[in-house]
């Protein structure tokens, strides 16, 4: 198996840049998704650059002030990704933002590339749909604060999946790697973890969906990320006593905006429901 696909943490930092993790298109080898983890200091600020990309800021512990496009946004943020939703902020391409934390913490930047220029957006927590998703094993709580159905974007999709310690989630394995109208949609993804209390760990596993395809079974600790850009992905398991969080980003070349999959022929009647 290739390790090309798992990104250990700290293995794309960039202390000037603030980077606890930094993942775009060409780090990736791919078009559209990008993924950053920005660490702030107490009175820290940080900058973004759009680019020819749309951004959600998403607090994963504190709040920060978000101001761009002469917008100015007030994210309470949380204590951790274990605690809560929280709110967001959407940040448009060609533009720029400051994001500034007067108590300091950690805050993801999800990313694709995009063509339209929507407007700069608060995403207030209270409106995030929450979905409790499977049973038994298999039950795992969804966020989906920027689902294809949820909050407007031109081609970002994101999501957040808390894993209840010894459960599996991402399951059955699912791959969105072709277009097919109506039945799947092509969509770089990239899973980035993070595990309940010290010394936990996970698994997360990519296997081959054609000849020569993706391969990877890693184990995950906090600020670790997996690229999927293509491939059966899952199950994402989560170790007994430690629940598991992961962030999915995702984004593709479809005309459409959706988040359409195909599961494994070999799974399909596995019960638990999906992710």
């Amino acid at each position: 198996m290739s390790n090309d696909l798992y990104v250990p943490r700290g293995a794309t930092a960039d202390a000037g840049a603030g980077h606890l993790l930094d993942i775009d298109p060409k780090r990736a080898g791919w078009t559209y998704s990008s993924l950053r983890i920005v660490a702030l200091e107490p009175g820290g600020t940080h900058t973004l650059t759009t680019g020819d990309s749309e951004w959600i800021v998403l607090p994963l512990e504190g709040g920060c002030t978000v101001r761009t496009a002469g917008e100015e946004f007030q994210l309470l943020g949380r204590e951790s990704v274990f605690a809560s939703v929280t709110d967001f902020a959407y940040v448009p391409r060609d533009a720029r933002a400051q994001i500034a934390s007067g108590a300091g913490g950690r805050f993801a930047l999800a990313g694709a590339k995009c063509e339209r220029q929507l407007p700069a957006r608060y995403g207030p927590a209270p409106e995030v749909p929450v979905e409790e998703r499977g049973s038994g094993n298999c039950a795992r709580l969804v966020r989906n604060f920027a689902s294809a159905d949820a909050f407007d974007c031109d081609k970002l999709i994101a999501v957040e999946v808390i894993t209840p310690g010894g459960n599996w989630s991402s399951y059955p394995p699912h791959k969105h790697d072709e277009h097919r109208p109506g039945e799947e949609a092509e969509l770089e993804e990239i899973y980035y973890f993070e595990i309940d209390g010290p010394h936990g760990f996970g698994y997360q596993r990519v296997s081959p969906s054609r000849e020569g395809g993706s391969d990877v079974l890693a184990e995950v600790r906090s600020g670790d990320a997996v690229l999927v850009p293509d491939g059966w992905h899952g199950p994402s398991i989560a170790q007994p006593g430690h629940a598991m969080y992961y962030l999915n980003v995702m984004a593709g070349p479809g005309g459409t905006r959706e988040w359409r999959i195909c599961f494994h022929p070999d799974h399909v009647e596995t019960t638990g429901g999906y992710r």
